[in-house]
């Protein structure tokens, strides 16, 4: 297999969306450039039935790695996906192997939208059950030799737990050993993820530097997609982009992601050049029409093009319903609804927020109140005669 070096495209895989680089940018610059291949993983707990936005980050990381002619291994956790990782509140609820299958059916075909499984340098799917299930308690025991309880207590969701007088159950601290195991298991050069998953991935890290080899593991947490909340945008917080949604369902919501999230959004989700991006949004132009662009972007990643031109034309059909006037006055975007629509429509703070609590201010048929966070772009109805465009 050709190892490509080219110095742009390394930059990129090392640079892109990324937190940081362990054990540092120069020594992932220097693997990569060593014209060796190297074979570096994603390891995904199917605790639901579909991927999401927050997995897409990660893929689009290993794609550009496998661009680069090296070996991608795309990690079902078949096993972990049982304990599932140490949660910020509670214990997970286990989960049986049956149930961890179902949801995983349907990943690898999700996944190549981005990876390449049948090519000259196909990725490969494998499943962590292969080597955990056949561990036996002299085995387990150690693994866990290996690892502290004051290195456990590192990861502050753990501290968190303790000081709030949460249970922290043993198994909990199994899970980061598990997952970093995987690393022994696969002898990987490195790994890729969220950088909440910064901590089970240095076990990894730490659990090859062990070994004969003594081998030393690149890691790369990934930056998050988070809300307008700054919660990452996934399947525990509620706010779930899935690689299932149909094409209008995947415009729409982006849609209603708030102005701040365009750049961090085209960065992680989208192969477009970031320096254009930013001279956009540092001009006068609208950011509902950058949206326009992120949305239609990424809609094309999983769709043809003719669905994502479509679920854009079904978005301006959406918002612009028949009893929506022709002529929309527009309003500034300030710092929370009630300023905004108060400097906006001329009415006191007091008769916003009545109208807010009474229903009466909509966008798109959905009821807002004081809390909503409105975005440029919105399309807001006040009453039944009252329509503003906020920008």
């Amino acid at each position: 297999m050709t190892i490509s070096t080219d110095k742009q495209m390394i930059e990129t895989a090392v640079t892109r969306g990324v937190e940081r680089v362990f054990p540092n940018e120069e020594f992932l610059r220097a693997r990569l450039s060593e014209g060796k291949q190297l074979t570096v993983y994603l390891g995904i707990d199917p605790t639901g039935p579909t991927l999401h936005m927050g997995h897409m980050v990660a893929l689009q990381k290993l794609a550009q790695v496998q661009k680069l002619g090296h070996k991608i291994i795309l990690l079902i956790g078949d096993f972990t996906a049982r304990i599932g990782d140490p949660d910020k509140s509670q214990a997970r609820s286990v989960l049986t192997h049956d149930e961890v299958l179902e949801n995983a059916k349907l990943y690898k075909e999700q996944a190549s939208v981005l990876l390449d499984f049948k090519g000259k340098n196909p990725a490969e799917l494998k499943y962590n059950g292969e080597w955990l299930d056949q561990m036996n308690f002299a085995d387990v025991l150690s693994l866990a030799s290996q690892m502290t309880v004051q290195r456990m207590l590192d990861r502050d969701m753990f501290r968190k737990r303790i000081d709030a007088g949460t249970p922290v159950y043993i198994h909990e601290f199994m899970y980061p050993l598990m997952q970093g195991y995987d690393s022994v298991a696969m002898n990987v050069d490195g790994e890729v993820g969220g950088n909440d998953q910064t901590f089970n991935m240095l076990v990894g890290r730490d659990l090859l530097k062990n070994t004969p080899e003594a081998k030393e593991k690149f890691v790369i947490p990934m930056k998050l997609l988070v809300d307008n909340n700054g919660e990452k945008m996934g399947k525990t917080t509620g706010n779930m982009l899935s690689f299932l949604d149909l094409a209008d369902e995947k415009f729409k919501k982006i849609m209603t992601w708030s102005d701040g999230m365009i750049l961090n959004a085209f960065e992680l989700l989208t192969e477009v050049d970031l320096s254009e991006i930013e001279s956009r949004l540092e001009s006068d132009e609208n950011p509902r029409d950058i949206k326009f662009d992120l949305a239609h972007a990424v809609v094309l990643r999983f769709h043809n093009l003719e669905e994502a031109d479509s679920a854009k034309q079904s978005w301006i059909n959406e918002v612009q319903k028949d009893n929506t006037p022709d002529t929309i006055p527009e309003i500034k975007l300030l710092s929370d609804i009630i300023e905004t629509l108060a400097a906006g429509t001329g009415e006191s703070k007091s008769q916003i927020r009545r109208s807010l609590e009474e229903g009466a201010v909509k966008r798109n048929d959905e009821k807002l109140d004081d809390r909503s966070i409105l975005n440029s772009g919105d399309i807001i109805q006040i009453g039944k005669k009252r329509w503003f465009q906020i920008i």
